[in-house]
């Protein structure tokens, strides 16, 4: 009976350094940001909807105002972001998650970094953005916000600025927030408050400047 040689690529062990490897790419390819913003938003998003415009516009006033953007590579708002970035001069960073089904990396990126494990991708969105931009997307986009609202809430990490744009479409979740998790005391009141909802592009800019500059 022969014996079967132990792969040890398969073995637990091995996605260690794989997760550590990641980790590596990730700081050392982003190393010199220092100023980005990172925008999150639904990946089926159409080229002709408001939204992808919007993030568009507000990309573009992020780069003409000195901000890298940081998206997660994909289309829809990520590729809406990625190219409003680009168009405005600005550093237009893709981070990429490698799924089954294949996410091609969109267009307009300058500079790619691809992940295997998501949480190795939410610490480089954290560690090198100076504030979230959520615009309207699926679990994904709830995902990222709502981990990013659990930092600040426990102050894991220093208070930054969260932003919803589209009043119209987060606006029953905020309702709900205050109507259940507030009036049940699952969350407090101040804490409403880590996030802001701003529709205008240049307000955008304009809250994270004033946010730093205080």
């Amino acid at each position: 009976m022969a014996i079967l040689k132990q792969d040890f690529t398969k073995q637990e062990p091995w996605r260690i350094f794989r997760i550590m490897g990641e980790f590596v790419d990730g700081f050392e390819g982003l190393a010199d940001v220092n100023n980005a913003v990172s925008i999150f938003g639904s990946s089926r998003t159409k080229s002709k909807d408001k939204y992808y415009k919007l993030a568009v516009s507000t990309a573009f006033y992020l780069a003409k105002a000195g901000y890298a953007v940081i998206t997660g590579a994909g289309n829809g708002i990520m590729e809406a972001a990625n190219k409003g970035a680009k168009s405005g001069g600005g550093l237009s960073i893709g981070l990429n998650i490698l799924l089954p089904h294949i996410q091609k990396p969109n267009r307009h990126i300058t500079r790619l970094i691809e992940f295997k494990y998501f949480f190795c991708r939410k610490v480089m969105f954290a560690k090198y953005s100076k504030a979230f931009i959520v615009f309207p997307g699926g679990f994904g986009t709830l995902d990222e916000l709502f981990e990013a609202l659990s930092l600040i809430q426990t102050h894991r990490v220093e208070r930054f600025p969260v932003i919803l744009v589209g009043k119209d479409y987060w606006k029953d979740m905020i309702k709900w927030l205050k109507k259940w998790p507030l009036k049940k005391g699952a969350v407090l009141e101040s804490e409403l408050s880590i996030f802001k909802v701003i529709d205008d592009p240049q307000k955008v800019v304009d809250f994270i400047r004033n946010f730093y500059s205080k």
